[in-house]
């Protein structure tokens, strides 16, 4: 199996430990299919017993990310109306909600932070059926939820999330398909592409030239693509401190397209499916305005920007695409961080939990 070439754990290289998380990932993947599928679908069936008639996602940060994927799915796959919750209405307003028959979600790596675990209690209080999915079983968040998905994705040491992220991903997509009594079979093709597209970093050090001495840039895509476009520009963020906008195509019309001139670099996330087709149009306006238009998807969809990262999609179903399309976004922002001059590891002002209230 291929796998990023990583540096020695014990130099003093900057980025070790994000390159080796990295590269856990097609194992992680694994060990989810083959070892927690079963937890994660008997979690699943008894929660669907209960007909939940609306769905809430609570989360912060890259976690929030996973959660506005779960929307997708709940709300595509299922029909279930969704919505990502505020915690302070909570937490600082004190609002106690009617949450009766209300399945309330959190999405949490650590399920330290004190929000969180706050705002499920009350939830779980005001009647919610509360699910907590995190990288911790022993949680505080897990402790006070009624169910509890562990992802299994192992420490994860360097600040920004790599493994836990597609960990998550995978973990809310198996919840999702067992709520409506699927097998999750699409997801069987993840671990070999993941390694796949490991192998791939060469590839993606040579994109990364482009974005060195960027200013900011902008990142873009429609449906299950969208939730990747802000992880990616999170990642960005965090690591090469580069302002990284996210927008959704549809919102990037509606304004933000004017700041896009033939010197603003673009990434635009084109899943193979019905989210690809309706960033169409917006692809279509960014060549009109000269933008440094970078796409990562289909071959096709490729040949038609500036540069790009071929992914495989091909009997790849829609819905699972996104657990492939965040990897060479990670490698992008180790890589853009690396020639920098700066350490992934260890971005300032940063923690690992973020205790938020």
């Amino acid at each position: 199996m291929s796998t990023v070439t990583t540096p020695d754990p014990h130099s003093e290289l900057p980025g070790r430990i994000m390159a080796r998380e990295m590269a856990e990932q097609p194992e992680v993947l694994r060990r989810i299919l083959d070892e927690a599928a079963p937890a994660i679908r008997k979690v699943a069936q008894e929660i669907a017993a209960r007909a939940p008639r609306f769905v809430l996602l609570t989360a912060r940060g890259t976690s929030d990310n996973a959660a506005l994927y779960a929307k997708y799915l709940l709300e595509v796959r299922l029909g279930l109306p969704c919505g990502l919750t505020s915690m302070s209405t909570t937490t600082a307003y004190g609002a106690r909600p009617d949450l009766t028959d209300v399945l309330v979600v959190t999405v949490s790596q650590s399920g330290g932070s004190p929000d969180l675990v706050a705002s499920t209690r009350a939830a779980r209080e005001a009647g919610a059926v509360t699910l907590a999915v995190t990288n911790n079983p022993d949680s505080p968040l897990a402790a006070v939820s009624e169910y509890h998905i562990d992802i299994m994705a192992g420490p994860e040491k360097a600040l920004p999330a790599t493994k836990t992220y597609t960990a998550s991903l995978l973990a809310l997509y198996l919840f999702v398909e067992g709520l409506r009594g699927g097998d999750g079979g699409p997801a069987r093709v993840l671990p070999e592409l993941a390694a796949g597209l490991l192998a791939r970093q060469d590839e993606v050090s040579a994109l990364a030239a482009r974005y060195r001495f960027a200013e900011r840039m902008v990142i873009t895509s429609r449906g299950y693509g969208y939730p990747t476009a802000k992880e990616a520009a999170l990642k960005l963020m965090e690591t090469s401190y580069i302002p990284a906008l996210a927008y959704s195509g549809a919102d990037l019309l509606h304004g933000p397209l004017a700041m896009v001139d033939n010197v603003s670099p673009v990434i635009a996330v084109v899943t193979d499916g019905k989210g690809g087709e309706a960033l169409q149009p917006v692809l279509d306006r960014l060549r009109g305005r000269g933008a440094d238009l970078v796409v990562i998807g289909p071959r096709g969809q490729v040949e038609r920007a500036s540069a790009g990262f071929v992914l495989p999609t091909e009997n790849v179903a829609e819905e699972v695409q996104p657990v492939l399309e965040i990897i060479p976004l990670q490698l992008l922002a180790y890589e853009v961080t690396i020639a920098r001059g700066q350490d992934p590891d260890a971005p300032r002002a940063l923690a690992k939990v973020t205790e938020t209230h």
